[in-house]
Order: structure tokens, then C-alpha cells, then sequence
């Protein structure tokens, strides 16, 4: 009898314990489980046991379930706590971007339009001379018995120009212009720092400084034939001497020559040490040249790279003026090369 009594404790202590797990497991499905911190303290470590709730079992992928649930996403709502979501900050490296393809401009770089400037206006001011001289060269092909000397000698250039073809065309623009014209600057001839002189004029004085031969190669071969689109008046800085530089850019086949007024011979732009392009000038106007900003770090000692567009309104082209090493030109356009 004293051993029935036994065995019949013993069961109802586990049916108690059983029920007192399903009412536990019950509140977590309904959601009535709180996630918060007890009002009061813990007891002592001796009256834990009568005064802890049963223990309690959940994952935190069921934990955000139900609040999910709670939020009004649905019975069935599921996040999976491993998954980042996308407004979330992050420490980690982004991915590497490839560095951007070589410009098809001269020297391998890339140009936009420069803001309006003094040399925007220079440039409009020699297009009206050029549509000017292009009348009287018109007027000589039709009449040469009313040529004049110059309009005449230029002619006779350029059909000689015409005549070849590929890189000899553009090498006969060069040596001949070269041999046209003496090397005298804006200043000895004109009083002034700089002036852009058209080919007709130039071959009346038989003078001229750099950017005048730049510009008599330019005009010889678009009327010769050769597409103006594929030529530039490229504007610079020789790091060797310190002074402004002007020469013609040509490009035939894909790659880009130089037509240089110190040069006999053309050369490739790659090959064109000691010189830092600033400007390039077509019928689209001036353009500015501009790097890839990941191409190339600034080596030691040189001047501070910045945005082409950096000085653009202060700008101006002078052909004369010397570069102080320790400190940027005033209005000199950095470029990142």
C-alpha cells in the first residue's frame, strides 16, 4: 500500500512537470512570451528553485518570427538572422573598380569643354581671320593672276601638301611650314605677349612664334584634305625650359603625331618627353585634357595634381610666362597626367 502511494506521487509529479513544459511551450507559439527583463531581482540562490519559472527554449531566427508576427507581417513571416540588410553600415573594403581605358585623345588622355575665357575668345577671334583668309585663298584659285605673294606662296604649300599621301602628307605640312616661317616672338614683332596670327599673315611677314606654325599646319592640311576632326592645336607647358608650347596634333590610323615647329621630323605624342598639354583646339573649340584621377600618382617633387577645371576661369594662354618652381603658376591649369 505505502509503495502504491509512492508510485502514484511520483506520477503526478511528472504529469505536473509535463504540464508545466506545454504551458511554457504554449505561450511562445501564442506570442505572450516577454522578451524583457524580470520587474524584480533574482532570489537567492537557495530559494531558485521554487521561485524560477520553467526554462524556456528558442532560436533568434523564432524570436524575430514573432516579432514579425507581432509587427502585422503575418503568421508565416520568416527572417533569417544571418542575412545583412542593405541600409546597414559596413567596415568592409569595397570591391575594386578597374582603373578607366586610356582617353583617345592625344597623349593618350581625355578632354571636355574648357569654361568660356580669354582664350575661348582668342580662339573665336582668329576663327573670324581664318574665314576672312579663306576667302582671298577662294578668290586665288579662281583668279591666280590677282593672287597675292603670300596667299600665292601658301597655295603653292598647300597643293604640295595635297599631293602626298598618309604620313607623308602630314610630314610635308611639317618641314614645310618649318621652312616657311622664322621662329620670332609675339613680343619682338608685335609688342605684345601674346598674338594668334592666321596663315596669311604670317606668310606676309614670314614670322611667327610657335603657336602661328601650330596654326599654318592646321589650315594647310584641312585644305588639303585632311579631316579636321583628326587634327588638334595642342597648347602646353615645356617642363624643360620652362616656357609655353604649341604644336599640331594629327592622328593617322589610330595614333596621334606631332608636328613641331622645333622638330623636322614627326614623332609620336608618346614619345614627346618634357611637355604637360593643357589645351586642345579644334573646330569643337578649346578643350580642356583631363587624366583618369587612378591612372598615375604624382611622382616626388613634382608640382600638385587637382581637377583640370581647377583654375579654369583664371586661366590664359601667354606663351611667355616662366614657371617658379616652388610655387604653381598663377592661372596655370594643372592637369592630372
Amino acid at each position: 500500500m505505502k509503495s502504491l502511494k509512492i508510485a502514484s506521487s511520483a506520477v503526478m509529479a511528472v504529469v505536473a512537470f509535463s504540464i508545466s513544459l506545454c504551458a511554457g511551450s504554449s505561450a511562445f507559439a501564442a506570442d505572450e512570451l516577454s522578451l524583457g527583463n524580470p520587474a524584480g531581482e533574482l532570489a537567492p540562490a537557495s530559494d531558485a528553485a521554487s521561485n524560477r519559472p520553467p526554462a524556456t527554449f528558442f532560436t533568434i531566427a523564432e524570436v524575430l518570427a514573432k516579432l514579425d508576427r507581432q509587427r502585422g507581417r503575418g503568421p508565416n513571416a520568416i527572417r533569417t538572422a544571418s542575412l545583412t540588410p542593405l541600409n546597414t553600415a559596413t567596415d568592409a573594403l569595397p570591391a575594386a573598380k578597374p582603373l578607366p581605358p586610356e582617353g583617345t585623345e592625344p597623349f593618350g588622355l581625355f578632354t571636355f569643354r574648357a569654361p568660356e575665357s580669354s582664350l575661348s575668345r582668342k580662339w573665336r577671334g582668329l576663327e573670324s581671320d581664318l574665314a576672312r583668309e579663306q576667302t582671298v585663298l577662294e578668290h586665288c584659285r579662281e583668279n591666280a593672276a590677282g593672287c597675292p605673294p603670300n596667299a600665292a606662296q601658301f597655295l603653292r604649300l598647300i597643293n604640295a601638301v595635297k599631293s602626298r599621301s598618309g604620313r607623308d602628307r602630314l610630314d610635308e605640312a611639317n618641314r614645310a611650314v618649318n621652312q616657311a616661317i622664322r621662329y620670332v616672338s609675339d613680343f619682338a614683332q608685335h609688342g605684345e605677349a601674346d598674338r594668334w596670327t592666321a596663315p596669311l599673315a604670317t606668310f606676309a611677314t614670314g614670322k611667327g612664334d610657335c603657336e602661328d606654325y601650330a596654326i599654318a599646319k592646321y589650315v594647310a592640311l584641312s585644305e588639303a584634305g585632311f579631316p579636321r576632326e583628326e587634327l588638334r592645336l595642342v597648347l602646353g607647358r615645356d617642363r624643360a625650359i620652362r616656357q609655353d608650347h604649341a604644336v599640331l596634333a594629327a592622328r593617322l590610323d589610330g595614333h596621334w603625331l606631332i608636328l613641331d615647329s622645333r622638330r623636322s621630323e614627326l614623332i609620336d605624342d608618346g614619345a614627346l618627353e618634357n611637355f604637360t598639354p593643357m589645351f586642345a583646339i579644334n573646330e569643337r573649340g578649346v578643350q580642356l585634357f583631363a587624366a583618369p584621377y587612378a591612372k598615375r600618382l604624382p611622382r616626388d617633387g613634382e608640382l600638385d595634381t587637382a581637377p583640370a577645371a581647377a583654375n579654369a576661369a583664371e586661366s590664359e594662354w601667354t606663351g611667355v610666362e616662366s614657371l617658379d618652381a616652388a610655387s604653381p603658376l598663377t592661372g596655370f591649369l594643372p592637369v592630372l597626367m
